[in-house]
């Protein structure tokens, strides 16, 4: 019995996991922000909660540009290796 317990909390926990990860994140921020006055120490959750989308982290879209930038100057190109799982 006991290991039905266990088997069960696992599989619901691989379960929620799973639901959270392939949520769209139009969907995890609302879910985020109601979930937060229940853990407010969970980082994950308060970064999921506060995500803005956006190409920089910014909601505007504008990744490092400014209004007096000229745009003859060449800009540098910064290349991120994805980390392998």
């Amino acid at each position: 019995m006991l290991q039905h317990l266990i088997v069960a909390l696992i599989v619901g926990g691989a379960g929620l996991y799973a639901a959270w990860t392939l949520l769209p994140a139009a969907l995890r921020r609302p879910l985020a922000r109601k979930l937060l006055p229940l853990a407010p120490n969970a980082a994950w959750l308060r970064k999921a909660a506060g995500s803005t989308g956006g190409g920089c982290g910014g909601g505007d879209g504008c990744c490092g540009c400014s209004s007096n930038s000229d745009p003859a100057q060449p800009k540098p190109v910064t290349l991120h290796r994805m980390p392998r799982h």
